[in-house]
């Protein structure tokens, strides 16, 4: 209820000596687990990172402006790592995830915006997953595309299955997804021989190239590619799983989340930067000589072959469709968090939630097919709907993570509010700029 008062006894900040015990407020002792019990929640947000509108993005940014903006993909990386950290602080320190404080702490119009929101941001993030695997199956094995996007429903089947071995499974299978696509991209990457010193430069430092429209359009693609709103909502619930295994007290599993969050992140930055620099190397040269822009996965395969090998088709291909159905699984799971959290759903079989939303997050992905749109275009404006949507869910997180009532002594730092308050605002009229040359509003769409 909002404005009801936390009676729930706040978890002192505990030490935590090597090998000793503690006693959580309210529970028995227990003894110091092993480090790496508490990983695994952000090996699943990270996929979502480096999904197939990630590709569509990067491949774009890569082969239209080569590295000069692998900047932007570093700042967003850097403000996620950031955002899904609050995520996690809130999950631990309240017991509960975003959806369900969205919808037991605000008016029940505010708490209808942000579901609503966050079901278009499902259909949009389904919508690049989608379209990525059945890209995928068609240059693996010649699938048509609207056969491939239906075979994406098995992974609701997939989620039911690894949940009978524990949801430690889950987070295993998703490590292992990681794991892969880093290892092609690896190869993919040295093959492709990059200047690596303009892509250390350009990682850093902040270039012009981004004032231009195509450029803003693009960067705001990458930002809504990289932070997207179903992981906020995600995470805040994944979190929760180390609180109910009283692994440690709220304050040291925090700290270990920390960790988790970065490494993953870390990885996903490096796999979004290795997809932008093997564009920007083999695809920036063909821009530069003759306008052609290489952004279709199609196009970007049949290129690949030639210039490189046929391994390094096979190995474009394979990674884009590991990475389109781990991300495509974890949306599922988000979409499973969203439903129970703001609708109150607990209650209902999970598989009825997860074969319901991805039936209804489905059904735009499946009309784009069967109107012929252009994968890319779909791609690329579906990231930029992400983009749109995600003030609506940074804005109650940074609130409630700044509320002394929800966080108890875990209530966000002065420079933490310094930091978000400003990044939500640019980020929304970054969105409205893009909208308005879109439309016409604003010269230069």
């Amino acid at each position: 209820m909002a404005g009801a008062k936390d009676l729930r006894p706040q978890a002192p900040e505990i030490p935590l000596p090597r090998g000793e015990a503690y006693a959580l407020p309210g529970g028995a002792p227990v003894g110091r687990p092993a480090w790496w019990k508490f990983f695994g929640p952000a090996f699943i947000i990270s996929i979502g990172y480096f999904d197939p509108g990630n590709w569509a993005t990067d491949l774009q940014a890569g082969s239209q402006f080569g590295y000069t903006l692998l900047w932007v993909l570093s700042l967003s990386c850097l403000i996620g790592a950031l955002v899904q950290n609050l995520c996690a602080k809130l999950g631990i320190a309240s017991g509960k995830d975003l959806a369900q404080h969205c919808a037991e702490r605000y008016p029940p119009w505010m708490a209808k915006v942000f579901f609503v929101s966050a079901v278009i941001s499902m259909m949009a993030t389904d919508l690049a997953e989608i379209i990525g695997v059945a890209v995928a199956l068609q240059l693996l094995f010649g699938i048509p595309l609207w056969e491939g996007a239906l075979i994406t429903i098995i992974d609701v089947f997939l989620i039911l299955l690894l949940n009978r071995w524990g949801f430690r499974a889950v987070e295993t299978i998703f490590l292992a997804f990681l794991t892969t696509v880093s290892v092609m991209y690896v190869i993919e990457m040295f093959l492709s021989h990059p200047d690596y010193a303009a892509v250390a430069m350009d990682s850093v430092v902040p270039s012009a190239d981004i004032l231009q429209a195509d450029a803003l359009f693009v960067a705001v693609g990458i930002i809504g590619a990289t932070i997207m709103p179903h992981n906020l909502y995600l995470h805040s619930h994944l979190a929760i799983s180390r609180l109910r295994e009283k692994l440690a007290a709220p304050q040291v599993l925090y700290r270990w989340s920390q960790w988790d969050t970065n490494i993953s992140l870390f990885v996903a930055w490096f796999i979004n930067a290795a997809i932008l620099v093997v564009a920007a190397a083999v695809f920036h040269p063909i821009f530069l000589k003759d306008g052609t822009v290489i952004q279709s996965f199609d196009d970007a395969y049949k290129t690949l072959v030639p210039i490189l090998s046929q391994g390094a088709g096979l190995i474009f291909a394979l990674a884009l469709l590991v990475s389109g159905v781990a991300s495509s699984t974890s949306a599922t799971l988000a979409g499973q968090v969203v439903f129970e959290g703001f609708l109150k759903m607990d209650h209902v079989n999970p598989f009825l939630i997860r074969l319901c939303t991805r039936l209804v997050t489905m059904a735009p992905a499946l009309v784009a097919i069967l109107m012929h749109a252009h994968p890319v275009e779909i791609l690329m404006w579906s990231q930029v709907i992400l983009s749109i949507q995600l003030p609506f869910a940074m804005l109650p997180l940074v609130m409630l993570t700044d509320d002394r009532k929800v966080m108890g002594a875990m209530v966000n730092a002065g420079w933490i509010r310094l930091v978000m308050w400003p990044a939500t605002v640019i980020l929304l009229v970054l969105n409205l700029v893009v909208l308005g040359q879109t439309v016409g509003w604003i010269p230069g769409g």
